[in-house]
Formats: structure tokens, sequence, C-alpha cells
């Protein structure tokens, strides 16, 4: 994904205002759910995954949630909460978290724009981007721990840090 070359002229946009142009440009799904609030699919290597963010008036902060189908066997929730632990120790942005109910995991993150900032088109990409890599990056993780044999410590070794060059 690269940046979006667009900066803004007007200095009061809203960011979710922000987000659908960057989803046009991208031809990614999208759908205004509501003035503060967007969701679209974003196409990864593993999976689509399903991307909401909202703006919060009242905490002054663009939330994020990259999301996708999550329902591992009873036995295997300790392990796979372990797992999810680990790769929330190796995330310095945002933080995955299982809902059960929904059969669902979540990766989330927030921008926090107090005091009036705005924010740009170039840290919505990157906070998007973000997300994306890093359910790309520990999916096969969380799959191993929960329908594999592997422990979450042998299953977070495959998550790399940054992969160079190609295969």
């Amino acid at each position: 994904m690269g940046i979006v070359e667009r900066d803004f002229d007007c200095e009061e946009i809203h960011p979710i205002d922000i987000v659908e142009t960057l989803a046009e440009e991208r031809s990614w799904d999208f759908d205004r759910v509501a003035d503060d609030q967007i969701a679209m699919a974003i196409e990864g290597s593993w999976r689509t995954y399903s991307v909401t963010l909202a703006w919060s008036a009242q905490d002054e902060s663009l939330r994020l949630i990259c999301a996708f189908e999550m329902a591992p066997p009873a036995r295997k929730l300790n392990a796979l909460n372990r797992a999810i632990m680990l790769a929330n120790d190796k995330c310095w942005l945002g933080a995955f978290v299982l809902w059960p109910e929904q059969k669902m995991m979540a990766f989330r993150y927030a921008l926090n724009l107090t005091g009036g900032a705005m924010a740009s088109s170039a840290q919505i990409n990157d906070m998007v981007r973000a997300a994306v890599m890093s359910c790309e990056r520990f999916y096969p993780a969380f799959q191993l721990v929960a329908w594999g044999n592997e422990s979450p410590e042998t299953a977070l070794g495959i998550a790399m840090t940054e992969a160079y060059g190609r295969a």
C-alpha cells in the first residue's frame, strides 16, 4: 500500500471523509455507515479483512477495528489467548482482542486527535496499512494455535518482524 499522494486543502475536513477518499482511490468496497463511521473490505494475502473506522468527537479520536473470523475450539482458547498476548507484545501500535461471542478476532487502534488536531491522509493511510499488516503478520500464527498442534511460542516464531526482498 502506498501513501495517498493528495493533501487536502481544507483544514476542517472530517477524518471519515479522508478515509472515504482513501477507499475510493484504492478501489476498496466501502459503506459510509454514518457521518462518523465507515466500513471497508480490504483484501489481504490470507483473507479479506473487515476494517471499520469511527470518529468519536467526545474522545477526539479516530478508532480503527480490523477484524476477521476466528472461532477456535473451546479447548484451544487458553493457548490462543497466550498467542494473542505474545502477539500484542510485538505490536507497537494497536492490539489484538478475541471476541468469542461474535467469533471474531480484532486488531484495535486509535489515533488521538485531542486539542483540535487534524488527521492527515498520510496518518490515516498508515493507520489502515499498519492494521492490515499486523493481521497479515499474525494470522498464520493464530491459525496454527487454534487449529494446529503448535504452541503459542512456536507459532509466534513464524511471525516475522519485517520481510525483506522477494522469494
